[in-house]
């Protein structure tokens, strides 16, 4: 199986990347293959969405951050708070936890990542920024 992620042209599809064009060489001239396509995610929204936990963790105090222990962890945790988790049953805890749902291109659409985008958002705006101007914020976001 192979990936390609591709533009459409008016003479056909071309691969996106170099990394698809090398994968695109090991198809045989001549062969015939199946495909499905999918619009892929939207990498520039991505990047915000990632800049936008950036920021937030920036305005943490240290104590927050220690909390937290890693960036990661404290985007898991917003993600969580926004509902984007699945709920499971652990063992050595002997409790129901939630556990923060992939955010992958393969697993999720654009429209998909637009609401969990904007569910973060208000996480970040009601519990960790609440006295912070929102505006400002984005505006700063903007040079992230």
């Amino acid at each position: 199986n192979m990936k390609l992620n591709l533009l459409n042209t008016p003479s056909g599809l071309k691969p996106l990347y170099d990394d698809d064009y090398e994968e695109k060489k090991k198809l045989k001239i001549g062969q015939t293959y199946s495909a499905e396509i999918k619009l892929i995610r939207n990498i520039d929204f991505h990047r915000k969405y990632f800049a936008l936990i950036n920021l937030a963790w920036e305005y943490q105090n240290e104590k927050t951050q220690l909390h937290f222990k890693t960036i990661n962890n404290f985007r898991k945790y917003i993600e969580v708070s926004a509902g984007h988790c699945d709920i499971f049953y652990s063992p050595k805890l002997k409790d129901w936890v939630e556990v923060p749902k992939s955010i992958s291109f393969a697993d999720m659409d654009n429209g998909e990542f637009s609401d969990l985008y904007e569910m973060v958002k208000n996480v970040i705006f009601s519990v960790f920024l609440r006295n912070i101007s929102e505006e400002e914020f984005i505006a700063e976001l903007s040079n992230f």
